[in-house]
């Protein structure tokens, strides 16, 4: 969405501070454990932009809860599966053997969202070393979550998201859907039958950089929606806005216990 058609759809500025108390109604607070999937656009026109939603962020968690992003970085990653947009197949050698390590300071995100990539460069925020879909953490239990995470399997049991898990974390989906929900890809690795494929990104391995090939489930995320619609509908989503942008919150055990029981239903 543009600039000025965001302008004429806010009715006034939105700060800092009244994000913060926003956040504060949407059920948010200090000592919290949260995951958060934005989208800057959806909360009208904010003073400050990406850096004033951080800093609301962490204004109502505090240093005593974690604040987490997924930083993702789909472009490292194997070119020969690439499709938006593909690259000729002569290229393919050459990507794999020139493409820049992985690197948790400098990597940037793709497709992630402008806080995402702001809270990324953000004082005191670690990230994990996941080439593909690393997260990034800030607070209290930021590197708890964010090592040791797998390359092999990369969202599930060895992942920041089984941590969150285990933290009884919550996820906030701050102006966009259930379809940004990746917690929900920790459901597919606790379901049977999910089939399995090898990946491929660029990595530093003693110090040197290499191609390496993993292992890792076939995500499809094409159902998440109609699962997240229906997980709603139990009653353990609680809906409010934040600025322009609606917002859900719910905790992450709930969520990938329902989304188990789901999947293992619905794929029959």
């Amino acid at each position: 969405m543009s600039e000025s058609r965001v302008i004429v759809n806010t009715t006034s500025p939105r700060t800092r501070q009244n994000l913060a108390k926003d956040l504060l109604n949407a059920g948010l607070s200090s000592g919290m454990t949260v995951i958060v999937h934005s989208s800057l656009s959806s909360m009208g026109w904010v003073c400050g932009g990406s850096v004033a939603v951080v800093q609301a962020l962490m204004d109502v968690i505090t240093p005593a809860g974690t604040l987490i992003m997924p930083t993702h970085s789909g472009d490292l990653s194997d070119p020969a599966v690439w499709q938006a947009p593909p690259v000729p197949p002569g290229w393919w050698s050459i990507i794999r053997e020139t493409m820049p390590a992985f690197d948790p300071k400098t990597t940037p995100t793709r497709g992630m969202g402008k806080i995402v990539e702001a809270f990324r460069t953000w004082q005191n925020v670690v990230r994990s070393s996941h080439p593909a879909v690393s997260f990034a953490a800030w607070g209290k239990y930021s590197k708890e979550i964010v090592l040791n995470h797998s390359l092999d399997n990369s969202l599930g049991e060895s992942s920041p998201l089984a941590r969150l898990y285990d933290l009884n974390g919550c996820v906030l989906l701050l102006g966009v859907g259930y379809d940004n929900c990746t917690s929900f890809h920790l459901a597919e690795y606790r379901v049977n039958g999910t089939q399995r494929i090898n990946r491929g990104a660029p990595i530093l391995e003693g110090g040197q950089r290499v191609w390496k090939v993993y292992t890792d489930i076939e995500f499809n995320d094409d159902c998440f929606v109609d699962m997240g619609e229906a997980f709603e509908q139990t009653g353990h989503v609680q809906v409010s806005t934040v600025g322009s942008a609606q917002t859900k919150l719910f905790a992450i055990r709930d969520a990938v216990d329902f989304a188990v029981s789901w999947l293992t239903t619905n794929s029959k």
